[in-house]
């Protein structure tokens, strides 16, 4: 807790014992917005007294001092150590009473980095957790909570909850290196890359939703980048033309793969299911994305020159690629859809013609209009338009 922090809670409290009405214009703060135990329970026995018949002012401005004992007696029964004393303490440190607002909005800046912190921190560890034990599910949830608690500090701050991106990094920052995998966090990725190599066909399998970043290994991700170029082109995919794509895009040169490595990789067995190596690649980077968000946001909270407004827009952009993998590790795990049963097909032809224009009504006995002069009308019937037309039983003989 800062120094500023600490003067902003203990002038808010000293200011509603010094005028009780300012609760009416600190309805949105909460006794939980408070850091220190004893300004939690000495605001909540403010709001449980101002409740009811609430104490005024004298003609000098003084307040009962019942007001003040009354509060202190009240949070004493859920605070331990809290003294008469101190709410003079508060009284001292509020400036002016009028100002309670503001007092209370650096109070409640201050519950929002605290806020956001903890709950990144709860993500930050059950992903870590989660990782261990291959599950998704509850990181996922928490995410969502998370989610949810920045949503309803904007509300409170009377921000729009909307993603807002980080400034611009300075062109001389480094760019900050993941940490070093080890085999046991890749051997999924290694058994997949084998099969999409030994197994052309089974790219189709996992194309659609499993993208480079997936991967834990960047060497890995770029080798699946290669395979998915030559599957996109039409090309076949075999141990030399995925080295050769991968020496064409300067993977070689530059040290992002080892002729070793690739070698471990191209030579390999090709057994297994692609998509369900798929499947547990994407789960482990949906673990990772939750872990990185949950580190980047816990650092936004840290930082305290940060506004609640862009700390929590931040923080919402920072959820970002998260929702990306989930969005696609949904995608990976969702059965096929059925096909509609044959015995649907007549409902599906029936609406498919109730769709359809209607004819005129009568169109069978519209009479044509014929212009003067244009002759007999046409014949609907074929046979009746031909005259004296031999028939079976009279086969050769004409009718006069």
């Amino acid at each position: 807790m800062t120094h500023a922090l600490l003067r902003g809670e203990q002038a808010v409290l000293g200011a509603v014992l010094l005028d009780p009405a300012q609760l009416d214009s600190l309805s949105w703060l909460e006794p939980a917005d408070f850091y220190r135990p004893a300004h939690r329970a000495l605001f909540a026995a403010m709001r449980t007294i101002g409740a009811g018949e609430r104490p005024t002012r004298g003609v000098d401005g003084s307040v009962p001092l019942s007001w003040v004992t009354d509060t202190v007696t009240e949070a004493g029964r859920h605070v331990r150590g809290l003294s008469a004393s101190y709410a003079h303490t508060l009284i001292a440190a509020c400036p002016r009473p009028q100002n309670a607002p503001v007092y209370g909005r650096m109070a409640l800046e201050g519950a929002v980095h605290r806020t956001v912190k903890e709950h990144a921190l709860r993500l930050e560890h059950i992903a870590r957790t989660d990782a261990e034990q291959h599950q998704v599910d509850d990181v996922l949830q928490y995410a969502d909570v998370l989610a949810g608690v920045l949503d309803e500090l904007a509300r409170r701050w009377g921000a729009e909850p909307r993603p807002i991106p980080p400034p611009a990094a300075p062109a001389t920052a480094r760019p900050s290196t993941p940490p070093p995998v080890g085999p046991e966090q890749t051997e999924d990725e290694r058994f997949l890359l084998a099969v999409l190599v030994g197994r052309p066909s089974a790219m189709t399998e996992v194309y659609d939703w499993l993208r480079p970043g997936d991967f834990a290994d960047a060497g890995h991700g770029q080798v699946s980048r290669c395979l998915g170029a030559l599957h996109h082109r039409g090309e076949p995919i075999d141990e030399v033309t995925a080295l050769w794509e991968v020496q064409r895009r300067g993977l070689l040169a530059d040290g992002t793969l080892s002729p070793e490595h690739l070698d471990s990789l191209f030579g390999g067995p090709g057994a297994g299911s692609a998509e369900w190596l798929g499947e547990q690649v994407v789960r482990a980077s949906v673990v990772r994305a939750a872990a990185s968000a949950a580190t980047a946001i816990r650092a936004l909270a840290e930082d305290e020159v940060l506004a609640p407004g862009r700390l929590i827009g931040q923080a919402l952009h920072t959820l970002g690629p998260l929702d990306q993998v989930r969005a696609r590790w949904k995608t990976a795990v969702s059965p096929p859809k059925a096909l509609p049963p044959e015995t649907d097909r007549t409902a599906r032809v029936t609406a498919a013609l109730a769709r359809s224009p209607t004819p005129p009504a009568n169109r069978s006995t519209t009479p044509l209009r014929r212009e003067p002069g244009a002759g007999p009308p046409p014949h609907r019937n074929r046979a009746a338009a031909v005259p004296n037309r031999p028939s079976r039983a009279g086969a050769g003989t004409a009718t006069p």
